[in-house]
């Protein structure tokens, strides 16, 4: 288990109960009330930190290297239901954006997201969850096959953002990416979004329009990231917190700007802590939002889309 810098007093008081069980199994010392109490102050040591996380803080939580990825989700909610498809037709399969046909009970959907890699060698293999052109026409390739056969699409955005390399740019990411938000808006099945770390850039957007826009508790949604932000704004990295802050990045104010539609809760800690519960809750809402939609006509859906994007960024004084 890793901990992050501002969850190292209750790794302290994690290492201070494992000693004292260790010392009442292998001595006759009575250490049952020590225990307790240790517990009790892991409890509220966990409470005030997590109930108490700085915009920062829960862009490291996103970024934990325990959360679990796209892939863990559609493993756990379809099991051997899920079938990846592969390529964009035209140039090659990118292995950061993944996508196939899944089941959730008997309902099909088509899932749709980024992936990232566990360690040195799968990073490099999913270009670190960051998508070239080929990943958002292959996904855009997937969706209007979701469309044609009435399957309703469920995307997972996890990503730093897509990838800024030269060749991505000689092969068009800006127009990809246009491409997708605008075809998203008019897919004439129910789209359902969840944003399950991070959600970067044009990265986020180019699979995040949907009927439905899930947040995960502890992720983030930004034009940019707090690092970025901070070198631009600053010349230095040193100002991430302040950037963080200033951003409005956070679950809370994407709800509060009506920017996604509703927060999922996770387990106290984040995601990785109970991955199970999460597994099932994010299942669940899935399965919930469908429900809102599945009895729209393809023209009352993609009307009730376009109404609900034209009112972003609108205000009265």
């Amino acid at each position: 288990m890793e901990y992050l810098e501002f969850e190292l007093p209750i790794k302290e008081l994690e290492d201070q109960l494992q000693k004292c069980q260790i010392i009442g199994e292998e001595s006759d010392v009575d250490v049952t009330e020590t225990c307790i109490q240790i517990q009790k102050k892991l409890a509220i040591a966990k409470k005030d930190i997590y109930k108490n996380l700085t915009p920062w803080q829960r862009v490291q939580l996103s970024r934990h290297p325990d959360r679990p990825y796209t892939l863990d989700y559609i493993n756990a909610i379809c099991g051997d239901s899920f079938l990846e498809l592969h390529g964009d037709r035209s140039f090659k399969d990118d292995k950061a954006m993944i996508g196939g046909l899944g089941k959730i009970g008997d309902q099909s959907f088509m899932f749709i997201g980024q992936q990232k890699g566990y360690n040195t060698k799968m990073r490099q293999y999913r270009n670190f969850g960051m998508a070239n052109p080929e990943g958002y026409r292959k996904a855009l390739r997937l969706m209007k096959s979701a469309e044609k056969f009435g399957i309703p699409v469920v995307s997972l955005i996890d990503t730093p953002g897509a990838y800024p390399g030269l060749e991505a740019e000689e092969r068009g990411q800006g127009e990809a990416i246009a491409r997708n938000i605008l075809e998203m808006t008019r897919l004439k099945v129910p789209i359902i979004t969840v944003i399950i770390g991070e959600g970067a850039s044009g990265g986020a957007l180019g699979i995040g329009v949907g009927d439905k826009v899930l947040m995960l508790e502890n992720t983030w949604y930004s034009v940019i990231s707090p690092e970025s932000c901070s070198s631009i704004l600053w010349r230095s990295w040193e100002y991430k917190e302040q950037a963080a802050e200033a951003l409005k990045l956070t679950a809370k104010d994407m709800k509060r700007m009506k920017l996604v539609d509703e927060i999922v809760k996770e387990p106290l800690g984040g995601a990785h802590k109970d991955r199970q519960q999460t597994f099932t809750t994010v299942s669940n809402k899935i399965v919930k939002s469908y429900e809102e939609f599945k009895n729209l006509s393809p023209k009352e859906l993609v009307d009730k889309r376009m109404e609900k994007y034209s009112q972003m960024g609108v205000y009265q004084d």
